[in-house]
Formats: structure tokens, sequence, C-alpha cells
């Protein structure tokens, strides 16, 4: 769920049965604001449970695309699609989740969880019992009553994972949101969202300023620059050791 439904959103569209992971694609798009164009002419395609890490320098659009992926920015020109359909708005099949993790300060972190079910209108029962296997999950089942305060910053993540996670999305839109912590805290948060993945798949659009964590985390690279994408490159399928992998590093390396 993106952090704008827990800031109450109306009218986002409930996630369609199907199964994990939606297809991603953008038609010779063009986005930007107040009339600048930040991303012009972009042709990406993202496949059904792909992990697709996008890179590049400040200010190329990644973040923007992910809105228009989210359905937060209409496109200037050109096409967004979802498994085929036109992106036309919010939707709890795509989520968003940011470096700020967007926590209610008032609420446990069992209930920041559940405020993702509530606006689903899942019952009380219901959400409490999910949000509960969810924390349980990411290693904080001990910590269901906290308030965000008491958390430590991975901690908190750990909890937006959880939140964007048990509304069941099929693509989760994620910028940078490790950015923020320590080193050790973002390697145990990166084993976590694979482990998680492999549990619970689907797609994933990873924004990141970081070189390692991009092959550590993606099936695939893209960099995006001024003109769409600069460059790609495939990561190899095992990806515990990755970083061996130095052609593809440097090669991305010197594209960004």
């Amino acid at each position: 769920m993106s952090s704008e439904a827990h800031r109450g959103v109306r009218g986002v569209a409930p996630p369609r049965e199907a199964g994990p992971g939606l297809s991603l694609r953008a038609e010779r798009v063009t986005l930007g604001y107040g009339g600048r164009a930040v991303v012009r002419g972009l042709d990406l395609d993202v496949a059904a449970g792909e992990i697709l890490v996008v890179v590049g320098p400040s200010g190329c659009g990644k973040s923007t695309l992910l809105r228009a992926f989210a359905g937060l920015l209409p496109a200037v020109s050109g096409r967004v699609l979802a498994d085929g359909a036109a992106v036309t708005g919010a939707s709890a099949d795509r989520a968003l989740m940011f470096q700020d993790d967007a926590l209610l300060p008032w609420r446990t972190a069992r209930r920041n969880v559940e405020l993702a079910l509530a606006l689903r209108g899942v019952p009380r029962r219901e959400r409490r019992a999910a949000a509960e296997r969810w924390l349980g999950r990411v290693g904080l089942g001990d910590d269901a009553g906290r308030l965000p305060r008491e958390l430590s910053g991975g901690m908190r993540q750990r909890v937006q994972l959880a939140r964007t996670l048990a509304a069941g999305p099929r693509a989760i839109l994620m910028d940078e949101p490790f950015g923020a912590l320590d080193a050790q805290t973002r390697a145990s948060m990166q084993r976590l969202l694979l482990d998680v993945l492999a549990d619970a798949p689907a797609t994933v659009v990873f924004v990141t300023h970081d070189v390692d964590e991009a092959l550590l985390l993606g099936h695939r690279v893209v960099v995006l620059g001024p003109a769409g994408v600069a460059a790609e490159f495939a990561v190899p399928a095992s990806r515990d050791e990755v970083l061996a992998a130095l052609g593809a590093g440097d090669q991305v390396k010197e594209a960004v």
C-alpha cells in the first residue's frame, strides 16, 4: 500500500484476484512536472515477478517513473500499462515503499500494519491476525505493541515492509527504501526482502544509487539517463555471490 493510501486517498481500486506478479510497461512515455519534462520517450518493460533495479544520476527521473507506475502521476505523452491495461490511477495491486517509513506515530506497529488492510475493508479479527503474521515474518513478532518512536530505523522499515506486503500487492515500487539505514541494517533488510519475496512473489521495481545493492537484489539492472534507458544488464540468476560478477558491476558503475 502506498504512503498516499495511508494518508487517506479515496477511490483506490481493489486488487484483482490473479497470480503473483504484475507486468508493467512504459511505451514512449514522457513524464514531468509544471511543464518541465523529467523523463522523455521512455520505453521499458518489467516482466511479472521480475525484480528490476533502476539506477542513475540524481534528477534523471527514477522516482518519477515509480510514481507513474503507481498511477500517481499521469504521463505527458505515451502510455503506462499494468498487465496490458492503461494505468489511470492508484490501485491496491501496486504499492509504493519509500525511504521515509511514513508510519503513523500514534499507532503501534501492529495497528500500522492493520491500516493497510482496514483500507481494503478486511474485518478487524482477520487484519489483526494478518498483521501479527507479517510482523512475525519480518522478525518483529515481539514488538507488535510498540510505537514507532520505540523502534530503531531498521525496525521501522521492517514494519513498513510488513505493512506493504500485508495488503497483497502484485507489484511493489521501492524508492531507495534502505538508503537511510546503516550498512549492517541495510544488509539485513536486503536479505529479508529476498527471503520474503521467495515466499510471497511479486513484481518489484527498486530504485537505488547503490550499485552493489542493485547487483545483489536485481534480476536485471537498468541505468536511466536523460534520454531514457542508457544501459541494461542482466544479473546472474544465482545472486548470492553476484558482487563477484565484476564485469557487469564495472559496466554499471561506468554507466552511472
